[in-house]
């Protein structure tokens, strides 16, 4: 479980760094084309983490 967490926090990271500033939709597309699967990962919470990274924010931590 912990490498899928990883994962997903690094390709996070790197879509935030690439779509920051960009409108939600585009970058919901980006984090969905992109993004491993994870069990439990909802469309919700990805629309959510479009939202930090379109106001500029890397919501991964890293």
């Amino acid at each position: 479980m912990h490498d899928t967490e990883e994962a997903l926090f690094r390709a996070v990271h790197g879509i935030a760094g690439r779509f920051a500033g960009q409108p939600v939709p585009v970058v919901m597309e980006a984090l969905l084309r992109h993004l491993p699967e994870a069990p439990g990962l909802e469309v919700a919470e990805i629309r959510k983490i479009a939202e930090e990274i379109s106001v500029g924010r890397d919501p991964s931590g890293l």
